[in-house]
């Protein structure tokens, strides 16, 4: 199969782009399958977080009450021993910004946040999710890979999300009728010395449902 890769710029068909977050709510129309939030973390934030030993990167798989995202940030910060600072600081800011407009959006008193260190192949397969709703944030290597499939084989195109920009996904539970034809995946990046740090929330009823 002939893959072409392109930059989320160039979206696709049921995909909006935005830099403005005021505008996320498009992702509530109906056909919208996905919109990516075109942005880009701060130059000099983007090198720090480059150079940090993978071994204390923050990675954590947890359902917290959304009133608690905050302080439970910064507790996994302190414990996987990330150098006090400015640049931690504002990585902390920022998944609490990220999961305050996510749950504008999708509301839910819980929040299942999940930090993941990635250096394999994993989810190397496209797929949709069976959630109602996804967002998703790389903030090292290489960003989610997405693409339409009127078939369920793999896209013929693939789009990169730009590494720092988030994309908020429909799964299949979402209650619009016929679902997206959109799928996504992680980058494989097995043997390629990368490691990527990934933000993944996704919007939680019922905690005890998800044991």
């Amino acid at each position: 199969m002939n893959v072409i890769r392109k930059s989320a710029k160039d979206a696709a068909i049921g995909v909006h782009v935005t830099e403005d977050p005021g505008s996320l709510d498009i992702f509530l129309q109906r056909g919208c399958a996905a919109v990516v939030w075109q942005r880009q973390t701060p130059p000099h934030i983007q090198t720090w977080l480059d150079g940090i030993d993978p071994e204390i990167l923050p990675r954590c798989r947890e359902i917290i009450p959304r009133d608690t995202v905050a302080d439970f940030v910064a507790d996994l910060c302190n414990m996987s021993g990330l150098p006090v600072g400015p640049q931690r600081n504002w990585l902390q800011q920022d998944i609490v910004g990220l999961a305050d407009h996510f749950l504008r959006l999708i509301p839910a008193n819980f929040l299942r946040l999940r930090l993941d260190v990635v250096t394999t192949n994993a989810c190397r397969k496209f797929h949709i999710d069976a959630i109602t709703a996804r967002l998703l944030c790389t903030y090292r290597g290489p960003g989610t890979q997405y693409g339409v499939s009127a078939d369920g084989n793999d896209p013929a195109t693939v789009f990169t999300v730009q590494t720092g920009a988030a994309i908020l996904l429909r799964g299949t539970l979402w209650p619009e009728r016929p679902s997206s034809r959109l799928l996504h995946r992680s980058p494989p990046i097995e043997g390629t010395g990368e490691t990527r740090l990934v933000l993944v929330l996704d919007p939680v009823v019922d905690p005890e449902a998800e044991i």
